[in-house]
């Protein structure tokens, strides 16, 4: 009975803190050291990095990496990070855009002429990929039945999985989120750069940025300091199982693995335009689609639903469940990093949902 008054107190302190200090910034972070040091790994597994200016202010980790092994979580634990590796394939891809190798606005078939679909070479443009409006599916979930999990190298294996599949919408008329048009754009990285797609990355965005944790990985492969996922069906099942099944070697749409301070040290190139030009950020960062629930740059988010702007991406995938979020107003960021995945209501979704809520204020009407 006292545990159960110690949290509800511990609730009534945060919600006070929330309304009583406002806008103030050393208020706010009293209130975000209070909320982490009440979290436990009942409520969240998985590492937190909070940083603001660029400073880092908190950097957490809990519950278990692998729970049959009882290995605790720690701030330098390697997570897979699902989507939030479609903001690497953006930023290669307008690295090109810079170096002049490649247009936005023309079809694809200009830098794969051999792309055995004819209507996505002829009619797809990068721009279209990018925002996902290309009409290309999800084959993650689309394709889910054949994939085979163990038989994925290359950017190129990846590309038989949706190659035939029938265009969800006409090019460049709708948006549909999907990993089939990043996987083009990783085609399109190696042949103008004369690259590997996972060598591109690591020589100019992994290595200038010292994210010396981030990497592709064979699922197979025995890593240290790695997570295992571990899922509930997305909050349906109370009972949690391990997600090798659903997973695959990283692609340009998915499934690198990376460390809280990796993100944030990516997080902070990017916008100090250490990866782009100050022009080619911009344009990456400008909004030019509405998704389901945000607007998008270039293969990034740019959440318009607060009294502020956040921009990031999120991950989300069997036994995976992360946010990069940078608060445009204030100069926060946020990276949260979790082995479970959940319903909306619980683990890195209630933690996603106090940032929010504290540092961008309500939710404004859509």
């Amino acid at each position: 009975m006292l545990i159960k008054k110690n949290i509800y107190l511990t609730i009534i302190i945060l919600f006070i803190g929330i309304f009583a200090f406002g806008q103030s910034n050393s208020n706010k972070e009293s209130v975000i050291t209070s909320f982490l040091d009440n979290l436990n790994k009942d409520d969240f597994s998985g590492t937190i990095l909070v940083a603001k200016k660029d400073k880092i202010i908190e950097q957490r980790a809990y519950g278990l990496s692998s729970i049959e092994f009882n290995v605790k979580n720690n701030t330098e634990t390697k997570f897979n990070i699902a989507s939030i590796t479609k903001m690497f394939t953006s930023v290669a891809t307008l690295q090109l855009y810079e170096q002049r190798k490649l247009e936005l606005d023309i079809p694809i078939g200009n830098y794969l002429p051999d792309y055995p679909n004819k209507l996505v070479r002829d009619s797809v443009t990068i721009h279209q990929l990018l925002t996902h409006t290309s009409g290309l599916n999800n084959f993650y979930v689309a394709d889910e039945d054949k994939m085979k999990n163990l038989e994925y190298k290359k950017t190129s294996d990846f590309v038989k999985l949706f190659v035939n599949d029938t265009l969800l919408s006409k090019p460049g008329t709708k948006y549909n989120y999907g990993a089939s048009g990043f996987v083009i754009l990783g085609l399109i990285i190696e042949k103008l750069s004369g690259k590997n797609y996972y060598d591109y990355l690591r020589d100019n965005i992994f290595k200038p940025t010292k994210m010396f944790n981030t990497t592709e990985l064979e699922i197979d492969s025995i890593v240290s300091n790695k997570a295992s996922g571990y899922t509930s069906m997305f909050g349906e099942n109370k009972s949690l199982k391990k997600n090798d099944y659903y997973l695959t070697k990283a692609s340009p749409g998915g499934f690198y693995y990376s460390t809280v301070s990796d993100l944030f040290n990516f997080s902070k190139a990017l916008r100090n335009y250490k990866l782009l030009k100050k022009e080619t950020t911009e344009l990456m960062f400008k909004p030019k689609v509405k998704g389901y629930n945000t607007h998008l740059g270039y293969g990034i988010d740019i959440d318009q639903r607060y009294n502020q702007t956040i921009i990031g991406h999120s991950g989300g995938w069997y036994g995976i469940h992360c946010e990069l979020m940078d608060f445009k107003n204030n100069n926060y960021t946020v990276v949260i990093l979790s082995n479970i995945d959940d319903g909306g209501k619980k683990g890195a979704s209630k933690v996603a949902d106090f940032f929010k809520e504290l540092i961008a204020d309500k939710e404004t009407e859509d």
